[in-house]
């Protein structure tokens, strides 16, 4: 057997795989059956298995591989136990395995067991889906009566008497449970987690089962007082006291307008030390600085900083002591997971956000994200779901989308060509929004260095073959308010010489890009670009003497209704050529069965980028003799 009718080109297949969760006997075990089908499968030799070192400790690993002759060769090799991180009170490690004499056509199997602490309460998260296909799998969780009996509390010390799970699965999946309190699902012909550019967060489309304890009845009692004891706490923090009364009255004035005082407010806080983005000081250093732990907003304004969640509340307490009206918010950054309302657990939001009110309409911000201009919220906190505040009490959380006017990046070359296809120019990279935002944020975390190499690497893949790139510096870098504009000299050889005729990039940024979408037909998950975003490219082509245009980029206007658009225009002068680019899309996320419009779009986009400069070498006029 060297493939699978079922899984189709795939490298390696599990036969059969096992989890086992014994709370009675406080013990988990994965058992793993695979046929490896192609010499990429041979990477599966090398087994990693992460666990949590916190609670958890590796008793017995068991491995063979058995050949097609059915000889078998036993692991005897020592497993390494690898640290993955470690903080005061967590540790994660990743235990790590290689099964002997490995080849196409073996049978790899083997087992792990997990022991942890009789004081210790398991509750497994089942991952249906795997690497690869599998034809069947087998979960089991042993649920000890003595659970109910066992106190077991969440972080504020309050009683989890309920056992529940949710079920991301087929919809006629369903738990097989007995009156000895196991719970088991079995599941054939699993297809692999989807593998493909641009996809949403795993959480959204793959499949899991994720068993939780819990001290309520129901996903509607749990939502209502869990979110109203959010809503309490994000308002106990955000209290506009005395202190930040006098605050934002020394930022604004008493005749600005609702807009001004928020903008005014807005620039206040990105002042302040954001500790997300610069070093968070020691318990010793806050000591030796009579510094207490930041417990409201009033702290924040008195120690001059905070993290981004507390900077993000503070902003909501220093517009509400302007007279402003706001309210927070909190989401699951969509970089991470999507928002789920039927895992009952507050612990899946991330960052918060805060919400103020302009004229009547609301404005979501994102005071957290240093560098983040006022109204932008960055792209993992736009499209996300998670809890706000209203004058009637918490509700559910919607994020609005970021638009394609937002993050514009502009490219502005001015590139003089010799005879012998020499290149040298300067490149303005202008950018707004996203991209911005992540430039400046990286600039805050490393050195000048690091920032001018990250940069180069970036736009590498952007030149010509034979251009090389140099980053100078940004303009702009400190105020979020005004265009980033970066630097570029570039230089080097591109382009060919056959016969008279000269051959360039007709579209320089565009002459080595990788268009997603083009090479692959078919597509089974959504698609999530991250942000909507523009691109406007203008580059001169100073001509060498002696030459001539023959043939240019043609005019082009490529539409996708509502979706992305594509202009091309060229100018011919004496002696140089002008190509303008626009090209903008304007989703965020689509869904599997627009896949083919838009995988259409983009096999036209990537040919309308091909097209070349082509110059001809005017002929010398002979010189007459006497």
């Amino acid at each position: 057997m060297t493939a699978d009718p079922k899984a189709p080109g795939a490298a390696a297949v599990y036969l059969y795989r096992e989890e086992t969760s014994d709370d009675k006997l406080h013990f988990h075990s994965l058992y793993v059956r695979m046929k490896i089908l192609t010499e990429k499968g041979k990477e599966e030799a090398t087994v990693h298995v992460p666990y949590n070192r916190t609670d958890f400790r590796v008793k017995d690993i068991r491995g063979r591989t058995i050949h097609p002759d059915g000889t078998v060769i036993p692991l005897t090799a020592k497993p390494s136990d690898l640290t993955d991180v470690k903080t005061p009170g967590y540790q994660r490690n990743t235990m790590v395995f290689t099964l002997p004499s490995v080849e196409v056509g073996s049978i790899i199997e083997y087992r792990l067991d997990l022991r942890y602490d009789d004081s210790t309460v398991f509750a497994p998260t089942w991952d249906i889906q795997q690497k690869y296909f599998v034809h069947h799998a087998h979960y089991l969780f042993i649920h000890s009566p003595e659970s109910s009996s066992r106190v077991i509390t969440n972080s504020r010390g309050e009683a989890l008497t309920r056992l529940m799970w949710i079920m991301h699965v087929l919809p006629d999946s369903k738990m097989k449970t007995d009156i000895n309190d196991h719970y088991s699902f079995d599941i054939d012909d699993v297809p692999p987690i989807p593998d493909e550019d641009w996809m949403p967060p795993l959480n959204s489309i793959t499949w899991r089962i994720e068993f939780y304890y819990t001290q309520y009845t129901s996903a509607a009692e749990f939502w209502e007082k869990e979110s109203k004891r959010w809503l309490k706490d994000a308002d106990h923090f955000a209290e506009p006291s005395k202190d930040l009364q006098q605050a934002a009255a020394s930022i604004v004035a008493p005749g600005d307008s609702e807009a001004v005082k928020a903008r005014k407010l807005y620039d206040a806080v990105m002042k302040l030390d954001n500790t997300d983005f610069s070093r968070e000081k020691s318990a010793a250093e806050r000591k030796k600085e009579n510094l207490k732990p930041v417990k409201d907003a009033t702290d924040v304004w008195s120690q001059k900083g905070a993290s981004g969640d507390d900077l993000a509340l503070f902003y909501v307490a220093l517009a509400r002591a302007a007279g402003l009206k706001a309210y927070p918010a909190q989401v699951v950054n969509r970089n991470r997971a999507i928002f789920d309302t039927s895992y009952l657990s507050t612990y899946q939001l991330d960052d918060y956000l805060a919400i103020v009110v302009v004229d009547g309409k609301e404005v979501f911000v994102d005071p957290g994200q240093k560098g983040c201009p006022f109204g932008l919220l960055s792209w993992k906190h736009a499209l996300a779901g998670g809890l706000r505040g209203t004058d009637k009490g918490p509700a559910r959380a919607g994020t609005p989308f970021n638009v394609y006017t937002e993050s514009q990046l502009s490219r502005i070359a001015d590139l003089r060509i010799d005879k012998d296809s020499n290149v040298a120019g300067t490149v303005r990279y202008v950018m707004t929004g996203e991209q911005a935002l992540y430039w400046r944020q990286t600039a805050l975390r490393n050195d000048t260095d690091e920032v001018k190499k990250r940069f180069n690497e970036s736009i590498r893949s952007e030149l010509p073959d034979g251009v090389v790139a140099d980053f100078d510096h940004f303009i702009g870098l400190d105020d979020p308010n005004v265009n980033l504009l970066a630097i570029v000299n570039v230089s080097g050889n591109m382009g060919s010489v056959t016969g008279k005729r000269f051959f360039l990039p007709g579209l320089f940024f565009e002459a080595r890009s990788k268009h997603p979408f083009v090479s692959v037909a078919k597509r089974e998950a959504p698609v999530d670009v991250e942000y909507p975003r523009g691109e406007n490219d203008q580059v001169v082509y100073h001509l060498p003497e002696g030459y001539t245009v023959e043939s240019a980029p043609q005019p082009t206007d490529l539409n996708w209704p509502g979706h992305a658009m594509l202009r091309i225009k060229t100018v011919i002068k004496q002696g140089s050529v002008e190509v303008g680019r626009n090209f903008a899309y304007n989703y965020t996320l689509l869904d599997s069965k627009t896949y083919t419009e838009l995988h259409d779009f983009y096999q036209k986009l990537a040919t309308a980028d091909q097209q070349q400069l082509v110059l001809t070498r005017a002929a010398s006029t002979p010189v007459k003799g006497n």
